[in-house]
This record gives C-alpha cells, sequence and structure tokens, in this order.
C-alpha cells in the first residue's frame, strides 16, 4: 500500500468507536476475474452533487439498484440524502432538484457511506459515465470514512457503443440510450431513478456481451480496454 493511502485512513474521518468497527468490517471488493457475469452482484449506482469539480463539491444524494442472475432485484436498493452543513445552493439545483431543507435532514455523511458500502457488499459498480462517480465515491470515502475505494468500476456510457456500435443515439448520453431501447423513466435526475434507468440499459447490454460471447467479468474488461484502445487510435488519426 501506498504510505499515502495509510495516511489518508488514518486522518481525517472522525468517527465513533461504532463506526471504525463497522468501516473495518466492510466487505472485499470483487475482482475483475473469471467469475461469471451472471453470478455477480452488480451494484448500478448513481450520485447527485453539489456540482462538477470532482475536487471540491459534495456527494449530496446516492442511488443504487442490484442486478443479479441476470435480473435487477427490485426489492433490493439504496437510496440516501447526505446532511451538508452550511449546504449552499448553487445552480447544480436545477438538475438534481434536492431542496436545501432535504439536504439539513439528511443523514450524516459518515453513516450514510457506511450503509452503502454495507449494501454493495462484494461487488462490482456500474454507472453511466462512471469515472465521474469513481473519483466522488473515492473522495467522499477518504474524507468522511478514511477508507481507500477499492472496488472496480465498469462504465455502461462505454458498454453501449462497444457493444452497439451501428447505434445512432446522438451524444450518446443516458436520455439518449433509454430512446434507443424504447425505455422510459420520467424521474430522470434523482440519483434512486437515474440508478434504476442504467441498471435496465445494463441488463439489455448484459445479455448482448452474452451473444458476442463476453461471459465473465475478465472478458469484459479485456474488450472494454481493446475498445478504448482502439477509440483513442482512431481519434489519433483524425
Amino acid at each position: 500500500m501506498n504510505p499515502l493511502d495509510w495516511l489518508s485512513q488514518k486522518r481525517g474521518a472522525n468517527l465513533t468507536e461504532a463506526q471504525q468497527a463497522r468501516r473495518d468490517r466492510l466487505p472485499p471488493p470483487q475482482a475483475l476475474d473469471d467469475t461469471l457475469l451472471q453470478d455477480t452482484r452488480l451494484v448500478v449506482m448513481d450520485l447527485e452533487t453539489s456540482g462538477l469539480d470532482t475536487r471540491r463539491d459534495k456527494v449530496l444524494s446516492i442511488g443504487a439498484v442490484v442486478i443479479e442472475q441476470g435480473a435487477i432485484d427490485m426489492g433490493t436498493q439504496y437510496e440516501c440524502t447526505l446532511y451538508r452543513e452550511n449546504h449552499q445552493v448553487t445552480e447544480a439545483i436545477l438538475i438534481h432538484g434536492i431542496p436545501p431543507s432535504e439536504i439539513a435532514e439528511g443523514m450524516g455523511a459518515a453513516d450514510a457511506l457506511l450503509d452503502f458500502m454495507e449494501f454493495s457488499g462484494e461487488c462490482v459498480f456500474l454507472a453511466f459515465h462512471a469515472g465521474f462517480d469513481l473519483r466522488m465515491l473515492r473522495r467522499g470515502l477518504r474524507e468522511d470514512l478514511g477508507q481507500r475505494l477499492q472496488h472496480s468500476f465498469i462504465d455502461v456510457a462505454e458498454m453501449a457503443p462497444m457493444l452497439c456500435p451501428d447505434a445512432k443515439v446522438g451524444r450518446g448520453g443516458l436520455d439518449d440510450w433509454q430512446s434507443h431501447f424504447h425505455l422510459n423513466n420520467s424521474q430522470r435526475h434523482n440519483a434512486a431513478a437515474d440508478a434504476l434507468a442504467t441498471a435496465e440499459i445494463a441488463l439489455i447490454l448484459l445479455s448482448k456481451a452474452r451473444v458476442q460471447g463476453i461471459h465473465t467479468l475478465a472478458e469484459l474488461n479485456a474488450r472494454l480496454s481493446h475498445w478504448r484502445r482502439l477509440r483513442q487510435a482512431r481519434r489519433g488519426t483524425i
């Protein structure tokens, strides 16, 4: 472990003994190994934040649903608004729609993140434009729990064009892929609703992955890595 990682776990987070014990019992991540996709716990998540600056803004809301055995478990969902002291209303409220009163009544960040990581368990995270969610969750865990994020993320926004190269989807946003697959979600830009919308797209993509001979986490990860290299090479020739 990098010494800076160790230090980041020991400082910053002001936890009670009970919270520290919960943190220390958090389950390990699922490796991107030869585990079959259908046997993997996939936690599809979405974050609403105070803005888009991953170095300054805060997580305000977490929504997540679980895909197991090729289906969305509608009885296993996570949704939570986090309390943020001195929360300032910004233009981001036009996107997430979370009023200050809801933030004021939210759950403490440490307990919310502990609940979420316990809910997630030994999983792989899926998200749409996963890089943003990864960076925000990583920073939240470090600052509020003194914990290093080790879970892997798979980006549904990359899976979709890789598995559906001929799709005409405009800019390729979540709304675009919903329309392409004839899915309807009237409550977009709510963390839980966005997580469900992403999970519905992910289910379709996982079915296409099986048809294309992708059956394990390792195979999916390898195909995505190859797809990224090809995309970068094409951009380099333009």
